[in-house]
Order: C-alpha cells, then sequence, then structure tokens
C-alpha cells in the first residue's frame, strides 16, 4: 500500500485536536482503521483513518480513598448491570448512606475552605449550620450529589474498565430527580450508562480465511486505452477551431448549447423547470459525451448554428443525481455556435508539442503508455484493497455503539469539508453554516448506512490485525510522522502529534492487513 499521502489522510484529526471533529486519545486501544477510497482515472484519490480510543475514565484520588474506606467490611456500593442494545451497558447504583455522609462532610470541608463567613477569621472552625445558611442549602445539597457522582462512578463502572469507550458515559438519571429523592439517611440511587468495544461476531466459520474477492476494474483503467485517448486529447488540443457554416452537427465537433428543461406530467402536460439540467453557453465536445443523458446526443446529430430542437428524455433509474432517477423530460437546446477542428498532421515533427521532451511520435506513444499503466496499477490496487474490505464488511455483525457512530460519522464529515474548503468551494461563512452542530446531524441520519458499513470494516481489520499477530516497523512508523508534521508545517497548519502518530498507525496498521489478506485470498479479476 502506498503511504506517501498519510499526512493528507490524518489531516482531519490532527489538525484539529480540540475542534467538533477531533479525535480523542487512547490510553490502550484494540481497533483500528483505514478507509480506502476506490480510485479510477475519472475519480478523486482519496485515503482517511480514523480509530475510536478505547480509554477507561481516569479514577480520581478521591474516589480511591473511598474505595479503600469501604473495602474493609463497612458499607459499599451496589451496582446492577444491565446489556442494552449498541453495545452499551446500563449500570444502577445504590450508594450507601456511609458514602453520603462522607461526601457530604467533605462538600462542607471545601466550602469552608473557600467561603469568607463575616465574622469568623480564616481557619476558624465555622459552625454547620452557619455555614449551610450562608451558602445555601440547595447548593450544598447540588454539591454532595456532584460529589457522590464524581466519587462513585469509577467504581461503579469498574467492570468495563477495559473495554468502555471514552466520552461514552451518560448519566441517565435526570438531576432534578436527583434532588427530589436526596437524603442523608437514605441510599441514594442513580442510572448511568457507558457504550463499550462491541463484539465483532463473524458470519462463517472460516471468518476472513479462504476469502474470494471479486475485483471489477472500470473500462477507463485499461491502460491501452487510456494512452490512446490520451495521446488523441493532445492531438486535439493542437488543433484550431473553424466556424461549420454549410452543415450541422456531426460526431468529432465542438457546440455550443443553451439547454432549457421542463419535466413531463403522466397527462403528457409540461410540468416544472428542472433547474439542474439547464445550463446556458454549455460547450459540448461530441467525443467527449459518456456524462451526458442517453439520447441527448442522437437528438442534437444535425442540428445547425442559431436552430432550435425540442424532445422528449427519461433519466435512467441509475442516473447520477437521484432527484432525476426516472424522470421524464422534455429538452429544448437551442445551437448557439458550431466548430470543427482542423488537426495537425501526426508525424514527428509534432511529437515535441504533444509530450516536451519527445522526438518522435513512437516516443510520445511509449511514455504515455508508461504513465497509463503505473495509473493502471494503482487503480488496481485500490480496487482491490476496497473490494477486500467491502467483502469483511458483509461478513461481520456488529452492533454499533452510539459514541463510535458519532465519531466515525463526525470524521468523515469533517473530512468532506476540509477537502471542499481545499478546493476552493467553500467561503468561511459557508464553511461556519456547514459545521454547526445540525448540519453535522442532518449528515449523520443521511449516511448512516455508509458510516456504519465503515465501521463494520474498520472492526475487522482490527480484529484481523490483532489475531494475526501482524506487526509493521518502528522505522516506518517514525518516517511517517515525520513526513506528516513536515506536511503540516510546511502548509503553516495546526497539528497534535500524538494524533498524527495514532492515525499514521492506523495507516499501516490497516496496509499490513490488506497485504496479508491479498496473499492469503482468491482474487478474480473482472473488466466491465
Amino acid at each position: 500500500m502506498e503511504l506517501a499521502t498519510v499526512a493528507a489522510a490524518v489531516a482531519s484529526a490532527a489538525a484539529r485536536p480540540h475542534g467538533p471533529f477531533s479525535s480523542p486519545r487512547a490510553v490502550s486501544a484494540s481497533v483500528s482503521w483505514t478507509s480506502l477510497s476506490l480510485a479510477y482515472t475519472s475519480r478523486c484519490l482519496s485515503s482517511t483513518s480514523s480509530r475510536r480510543r478505547l480509554r477507561w475514565l481516569p479514577v480520581t484520588s478521591a474516589a480511591v480513598e473511598l474505595r479503600e474506606a469501604t473495602a474493609g467490611g463497612g458499607d459499599s456500593l451496589r451496582v446492577t448491570k444491565t446489556p442494552q442494545p449498541g453495545s452499551s451497558v446500563k449500570f444502577s447504583v445504590e450508594v450507601p448512606t456511609s458514602i453520603i455522609h462522607e461526601c457530604y462532610q467533605s462538600t462542607l470541608q471545601e466550602y469552608a475552605k473557600r467561603v469568607k463567613v463575616p465574622g469568623f477569621r480564616p481557619g476558624k472552625t465555622i459552625p454547620e449550620n452557619v455555614l449551610i445558611n450562608y451558602v445555601g442549602p440547595q447548593h450544598v445539597q447540588d454539591a454532595t450529589i456532584e460529589a457522590i457522582l464524581k466519587h462513585t462512578l469509577p467504581q461503579a463502572l469498574s467492570s468495563v474498565e477495559e473495554r468502555a469507550l471514552e466520552d461514552s458515559v451518560r448519566i441517565l438519571t435526570q438531576f432534578d430527580d436527583m434532588r427530589n429523592s436526596f437524603s442523608l439517611d437514605n441510599v441514594f440511587r442513580y442510572d448511568v450508562a457507558v457504550d463499550v468495544a462491541p463484539e465483532v461476531r463473524w458470519l462463517s466459520e472460516d471468518k476472513y480465511r479462504n476469502l474470494k474477492v471479486v475485483v471489477e476494474i472500470d473500462e477507463a483503467v485499461d491502460a491501452e486505452k487510456a494512452a490512446e485517448k490520451e495521446l488523441q486529447r493532445r492531438h486535439k488540443a493542437l488543433g484550431l477551431l473553424r466556424i461549420v457554416a454549410d452543415r450541422g452537427l456531426q460526431i468529432g465537433d465542438l457546440v455550443v448549447l443553451d439547454i432549457f428543461a421542463e419535466s413531463i406530467n403522466n397527462d403528457g402536460s409540461r410540468g416544472e423547470k428542472i433547474s439542474s439540467a439547464e445550463s446556458t453557453g454549455f460547450h459540448l465536445d461530441t467525443e467527449e459525451n459518456s456524462n451526458l443523458v442517453p439520447g441527448f446526443l442522437g437528438s442534437l446529430i444535425g442540428i445547425r448554428a442559431g436552430e432550435t430542437r425540442s424532445f422528449p428524455i427519461q433519466f435512467p433509474e441509475s442516473f447520477e443525481r437521484e432527484s432525476l432517477r426516472g424522470v421524464r423530460a422534455q429538452f429544448t437546446v437551442v445551437c448557439k455556435e458550431l466548430f470543427y477542428r482542423e488537426l495537425p498532421v501526426m508525424d514527428d515533427s509534432l511529437a515535441v508539442k504533444l509530450l516536451p521532451g519527445c522526438t518522435t511520435i513512437d516516443e510520445v506513444r511509449e511514455r504515455i503508455l508508461k504513465r497509463c499503466k503505473e495509473v493502471e496499477k494503482t487503480a488496481i490496487e485500490q480496487a482491490t484493497d476496497n473490494a477486500i474490505l467491502d467483502q469483511l464488511g458483509k461478513l461481520v455483525e456488529v452492533d454499533v455503539p452510539r459514541a463510535l457512530f458519532q465519531e466515525q460519522g463526525q470524521q468523515l464529515y469533517g473530512a468532506k469539508l476540509l477537502q471542499l474548503q481545499a478546493e476552493r468551494k467553500l467561503d468561511k461563512d459557508q464553511l461556519a453554516s456547514l459545521s454547526t452542530k445540525r448540519s453535522v446531524q442532518a449528515y449523520l441520519e443521511d449516511e448512516k448506512e455508509n458510516i456504519t458499513r465503515i465501521i463494520k470494516q474498520m472492526l475487522a481489520v482490527g480484529d484481523i490485525f490483532k489475531s494475526e499477530n501482524l506487526q509493521y516497523s518502528t522505522d516506518q512508523l517514525v518516517k511517517e510522522v515525520e513526513n506528516s508534521i513536515a506536511e503540516f508545517k510546511q502548509y503553516n497548519q495546526d497539528y497534535d502529534e500524538d494524533n498524527i502518530r495514532q492515525q499514521v498507525q492506523d495507516v499501516l496498521e490497516a496496509a499490513k492487513v490488506l497485504e496479508w489478506l491479498k496473499e492469503n485470498c482468491s482474487v478474480e479479476y473482472i473488466r466491465r
């Protein structure tokens, strides 16, 4: 796997260590992931990585003292554990009065240190009733409840210490309910939930072994065809455009069009305008028509400059824009200008113009073909990686935790915004509007299926890395971290070195897993 783009892959998490799309650090982890995007010549290459950190909540010194105080046979916490959907565990906690009183006394001591009660010098003991009246009974009660939660949570959740996902603890009992039920003389109860590392359940007895993968290779990846197409493109770029005056449009021409479209109702009447299908001054190269709606170009053949044509077309069900799939439309097209190309003779004198440094056409063909073969090799490797990951996702069942879903979705959304920003498609105001909590949540809902699929793949990859005891070299890790940091510095971007290191580890782990799988599974390639 090519790792030269690691810095770009980790930018989302490392550049914003405290932002809405950042990843928390981890003390321990058993899950790794890299998302490797399929890239053909007509698509952009991309690689993102993310890892859900597994870390236990820090146990405070006060909590340790409480454990020691209750370990000698006195009252202790009573905890009831109940598994919940989404790899979550609910804990019903009962706090004995001994701990309640201890937290109450520690709360009063803290207030006595911090507040200045009129008539009492610093260090002098303040009667309990005076201190409570000065601070306010409700404030003392609320602070005591908070102290109880702070001191008892680590012990209550200790049974899932090695599996708890960071930042996933949720106190289920409302604070007002705690207030209403609080008493120094009665047991204090509350419910809390935490997400835990999900179990990866393989659907096959062989798990990931004896894996059979079918990789579909797009026709555009064919090096021979791509090289010939590139040569033609370069040749056409050297041609001169001439106005067509005595005939209509034919294949090979370039035409400038104004395009208008309306939907066709079931009764045949005209409907609303289809703005997304309209264009003014649209330049159409008739030899580059792969993105046109089927039937559109054929309906234009023979059209002359200044002529207007109207014709119906139905968008295919597989059309890229979902809102237009299956839509029947009436197109009205105005031919504004019509040109043909006058091409120079393809001989050795043209070689240097086609490709600087070349002296013959054969040399041009050879060098273009070499480049296309390199692109073909990379695209096939990317296609293979993605086919394997897709297959892995289908072989496992995972009860995805909410915390893991939220983090993965936020990272994908953050990476999307970064890409749009890098392509200068977003200004600061647009970026701010798309970074709101509402926008992120809308993305999570729309992409729920895709995010869940990625998480399943990531957990499968992590399970394989651990099961097969795969390793990568320390030198490789150090080198890639240095390269990533250098790129951040080059563009004057903030970064967190720990996050970069963690993200690079994810990429290296996934690369090792994919390498192992390609050596130990059956791969069939088919052209489409």
